[in-house]
């Protein structure tokens, strides 16, 4: 069995955004009409403790870069792949305007008799502008990364639960780093984190193109290093439990 495509909360250029956003549509915006009781049956399952994120199903622990507030969680039901989806929603703001973000996607298997879950490995938004990409193994388990350039885009369907809540998702680049891994075939756990490009304190290039693989330098790949450290640091802080 295998987990769902997942929401996204951007992705390359408008060109590239649009193309994706037709694919998945309908998708998305049954995604976003789960609410109510779902909400808070995924609540129980996640807790965000100043900079510590904990999980109880599956057990696990991280690091957080910054403070985040969970502003939003629901899960959906996947008939057809007999697993349930929780998702959160977590962001810093700096007043009411959106600097970090980050959207953790956990599948749980429901049918006993099914196979082990399994996942297709992170694909870049654009290869142009993916910085790095791999596994590593932490807490003996197998995790697949990836560092890119993206856009985040404020009218995406999925995204509008942050909206709603009267944050301001600004229209422009955004560092992400993502990673999944998958749980004794019983779970999988999807993180994708960003952070403005414009909310590391320096004067960087707002072109996409001055951000592309290979031509990255001066004041864009020193935001580029400092987003890799704090990405690399948070991954790493993961502890799991193997029960």
């Amino acid at each position: 069995m295998s987990t769902p495509t997942p929401p996204i909360e951007g992705g390359g250029d408008k060109r590239e955004r649009e193309v994706t956003m037709r694919k998945i549509i309908i998708a998305l915006i049954g995604l976003i009409l789960v609410t109510g009781a779902t909400a808070s049956a995924a609540q129980k399952d996640l807790e965000v403790q100043g900079k510590k994120l904990v999980s109880q199903k599956p057990p696990f622990t991280l690091t957080l870069p910054s403070e985040f507030n969970l502003v939003h969680s629901f899960s959906h039901e996947n008939p057809g792949e007999s697993s349930l989806t929780r998702v959160y929603f977590l962001v810093k703001p700096k007043g009411k305007q959106v600097e970090e973000m980050l959207i953790l996607q956990i599948a749980d298997k429901t049918n006993p008799q099914a196979g082990p879950m399994t996942v297709t490995p992170l694909k870049p938004y654009t290869e142009k502008r993916l910085y790095s990409k791999g596994k590593v193994k932490r807490g003996g388990l197998e995790m697949d990364y990836l560092i890119q350039l993206m856009a985040w885009n404020p009218d995406a369907p999925s995204l509008q639960p942050i909206v709603k809540k009267g944050l301001i998702i600004p229209s422009r680049w955004a560092l992400q780093g993502q990673f999944l891994f998958l749980y004794q075939g019983e779970h999988a756990v999807f993180f994708r984190y960003s952070k403005d490009i414009n909310s590391f304190g320096i004067k960087v290039s707002e072109k996409g193109d001055d951000w592309g693989k290979g031509l990255i330098s001066g004041n864009e790949k020193r935001v580029y290093e400092i987003f890799q450290k704090t990405y690399i640091e948070m991954m790493d802080s993961i502890q799991i439990k193997n029960q």
